[in-house]
């Protein structure tokens, strides 16, 4: 490592889709300092003068997002900082304020002790090699851009939040009282609390406020709605206060949970139904994408009302940049991320994409509940997780891909291994975030769900006999 560069970079924060950390222990002022002088470096290479910055709630926001604005405008880069908003209101500032950049500081879901930066420079989120890359300008000095010590940037600050909110109604009207929802609102004490019980009832509606109150120590649940056992109060309030529908949000507010009139949690593939059925009215044969862990259900229901489904990778940033690539109108994932490129800007917004969810039941005029079971339905697990050593998982998913299992099935191995039979699906694929195999399955019915999970079972267990698996 080079003179004047920081004492420590760990190379484990520079993840797949972005960059995490403890804060205090690998993730320090002083690293995300030299971080944003990187991402500087970058955005100079690509004739960026402008980043957005803004942080979520947790209690090491404000000290992280002074680094990383110093960063940035010491490599001769000027910043807007927006402050304490949810990730798709930063987003979203990169389209207002024209900047097509920005820096999200954000531990998204996880605990209170994480905290990390999504990053987005020209349009493009960066993953993979491009987050690495910044690491690897740290560690080589690789900093320049042309304008010397002199050149620091300039700064500015500004309010973005009613303007999210007037954005969304003009492709949104407030609807009549007549009209108006019930809707229960968890935001886990996450960031979101800012702004969604504001937005909905903007848009009318009627809105019960659950653990909004945004608190960097989450003391009621973990902000993470692909957890069933984070939906149980807001399963409870939605029975209790006789809502139609209730909206979860992650502790940055890109992640959507789902609950209906009668407290059923309505996951992320069966809300891409719905979605998916709304926005190929509006662009026929369009492709839809979701990720790997969906529903084989989806893909049926998309081809059913003409739209071409499309497969992909797990992760927000991948998935992002797959909808870029093929011009679909609408992507999603199990995790909750919702992607719109019909009538909004393509990024992940899980406020927005709750929004449009009430648009399209208040068009149908029905309870949700009503509604949602209409939809195709099969039995499935929740995302499921076998936490294992660090670089564990990559070792299990290449001992299942080389083996001789699923004899027969059809076989899926963009991300891990997907296994699709006559009666359903099974996965097994590496996270990325955390050293686990992630884990989910489908069967049509509660025999087929059992066998193919006996088959996944006994493939592993033939790898290694001491995992305790989930299932």
């Amino acid at each position: 490592m080079t003179l004047g560069s920081p004492s420590r970079l760990p190379a484990l924060i520079f993840r797949a889709y972005d960059i995490r950390g403890i804060v205090g222990d690998t993730l320090t002022p002083e690293i995300v300092r030299w971080i944003g002088r990187a991402i500087g470096a970058e955005a100079h290479r690509r004739d960026v003068r402008t980043l957005v910055a803004g942080r979520d709630g947790r209690h090491s926001g404000p000290e992280l997002l002074a680094a990383l604005v110093t960063g940035m405008r010491e490599s001769g880069r000027d910043v807007v900082d927006v402050g304490r908003v949810p990730t798709p209101v930063l987003y979203f500032a990169t389209e207002h304020l024209r900047t097509a950049s920005g820096v999200m500081v954000t531990g998204s879901h996880n605990p209170a002790d994480y905290n990390g930066l999504k990053i987005v420079i020209a349009g493009e989120t960066l993953h993979g090699g491009a987050i690495r890359d910044l690491g690897r300008r740290i560690e080589e000095d690789d900093l320049d851009t042309g304008g010397g010590a002199s050149a620091r940037g300039m700064l500015r600050s500004a309010e973005v939040i009613d303007d999210y909110i007037d954005r969304i109604r003009e492709e949104i009207p407030a609807v009549p009282g007549r009209e108006a929802r019930k809707i229960v609102i968890d935001c886990g004490n996450g960031v979101a609390g800012d702004v969604a019980p504001r937005l909905f009832r903007a848009l009318g509606h009627e809105v019960v406020e659950l653990y909004c109150d945004v608190d960097g120590d989450f003391p009621n649940h973990h902000p993470d709605p692909s957890v069933p056992a984070n939906l149980r109060d807001l399963i409870a309030s939605v029975r209790e206060h006789g809502a139609d529908l209730g909206f979860a949000f992650d502790g940055d507010g890109d992640r959507l949970g789902v609950v209906d009139g009668d407290g059923t949690v309505i996951w992320p593939d069966r809300q891409m139904m719905l979605f998916a059925r709304d926005v190929l009215s509006n662009h026929p044969g369009a492709e839809i994408v979701f990720d790997v862990k969906c529903s084989s259900l989806l893909a049926e229901e998309i081809e059913r009302h003409g739209g071409r489904p499309v497969m992909w990778k797990t992760g927000h940033s991948l998935i992002k940049t797959r909808l870029k690539q093929t011009g679909a109108p609408l992507a999603g994932e199990m995790s909750g991320h919702i992607f719109f490129a019909d009538g909004w800007y393509g990024f992940d917004d899980a406020l927005y994409a709750a929004a449009r969810l009430v648009q399209i039941l208040t068009a149908l005029g029905e309870p949700s509940a009503r509604v949602f079971a209409r939809l195709p339905a099969a039995k499935s697990t929740p995302e499921l997780r076998l936490s294992v050593g660090e670089g564990g998982q990559a070792r299990l998913v290449e001992s299942l891909l080389a083996g001789d299992y699923f004899a027969g099935a059809g076989k899926t191995t963009i991300d891990g291994l997907r296994v699709d039979f006559a009666d359903r699906w099974g996965l097994a694929r590496a996270s990325n975030t955390e050293p686990s195999l992630v884990l989910r399955f489908e069967g049509a019915d509660d025999d087929a769900l059992e066998r193919i999970k006996g088959e996944f079972r006994q493939a592993l267990l033939s790898i290694d006999p001491a995992l305790e698996l989930p299932f």
